[in-house]
């Protein structure tokens, strides 16, 4: 889907984080859901871009677009 969102059984357990760190997407989601900005987050995570924060918005609005059958 896209460059910057990873998911590997050896890293966090397998849950999707941001590529080449320990951040998990839902953390970052979970921070822009409380309020913060990406000036909050890049000071918060300093291996976080905001390139990595639109791509796990991206990643979160690619699977909220899933259907249930």
């Amino acid at each position: 889907m896209n460059d910057r969102i990873t998911s590997d059984v050896n890293v966090c357990g397998g849950e999707p984080v941001i590529k080449g760190t320990r951040v998990p997407v839902r953390i970052i989601l979970s921070h822009l859901a409380a309020g913060d900005t990406t000036a909050d987050l890049t000071r918060e995570f300093p291996n976080v871009t905001e390139t990595d924060i639109r791509a796990c918005l991206e990643y979160a609005a690619f699977l909220a677009s899933e259907r249930v059958a």
